[in-house]
């Protein structure tokens, strides 16, 4: 939780200038935080701080997990749902989430990633949702539209439903997805599943859209 000059110069740049500001942090679950409760901790410690020493008139949180890179496992998504949960109980702050996911586009896995942390951010209070940087936001070209309509979807879908059936939801989702994080599909790259004229996804990848919310309404998710 420390910022050097240059930022505090950049920040009053910007108030003086009127922008909006949008801070990020992305604390590391199993890094110098610790554990679950710990990074929780630290988690809505920087998004308060982001409110209330920098001014900022929204937060873009995003916690990550040291060894796979992404937003969307098992542990972060808890960090994440705790977090914004203390906060938007206890405040009126703005508060949006990140999204990375391990597998890359046109895979059931990357949507179905996606989803559980679209499931998660809206049960849990969050205004905003940031993504999706598919194949952990780090290879060129393996982005597309699809992975951020299903996150639009998944979470019109949890809106209004009660924490423990979004709970029996995401017990079930989750193991789906997690136990392949090792061999994690990479997918393909945005030229090979969408029509690049016409900025349409292929029929390959609309077909594995729809087999995924097949898998999220067994799972109790009604669209």
């Amino acid at each position: 939780m420390k910022i050097d000059m240059s930022g505090l110069n950049m920040l009053a740049g910007w108030h003086t200038a009127g922008d909006i500001i949008m801070m990020e942090q992305m604390p590391i679950f199993g890094g110098y935080t610790g554990g679950v409760e710990e990074t929780a901790i630290c988690d809505v410690a920087t998004m308060i701080a982001s409110f209330a020493i920098f001014n900022c008139d929204i937060h873009l949180d995003g916690p990550i997990h040291i060894r796979w890179g992404t937003t969307t496992s098992r542990e972060t998504l808890q960090i994440a749902a705790h977090a914004a949960m203390a906060l938007d109980a206890n405040t009126d702050l703005l508060l949006a989430n990140q999204y990375y996911t391990l597998a890359g586009p046109c895979t059931e896995m990357c949507l179905l990633e996606t989803a559980a942390q679209a499931i998660t951010d809206t049960a849990s209070g969050r205004e905003m949702l940031s993504g999706t940087a598919s194949s952990k936001g780090v290879s060129q070209d393996r982005t597309t539209g699809m992975e951020a309509r299903m996150m639009g979807e998944a979470a019109s879908a949890t809106c209004g439903m009660e924490i423990e059936t979004v709970n029996e939801i995401l017990d079930q989702l989750i193991p789906r997805y997690e136990n392949n994080f090792i061999n994690a599909p990479v997918g393909k790259k945005y030229q090979d599943c969408y029509d690049v004229e016409s900025a349409t996804p292929s029929d390959e990848y609309l077909r594995v859209y729809d087999d995924v919310l097949n898998i999220l309404s067994e799972c109790g998710l009604e669209f």
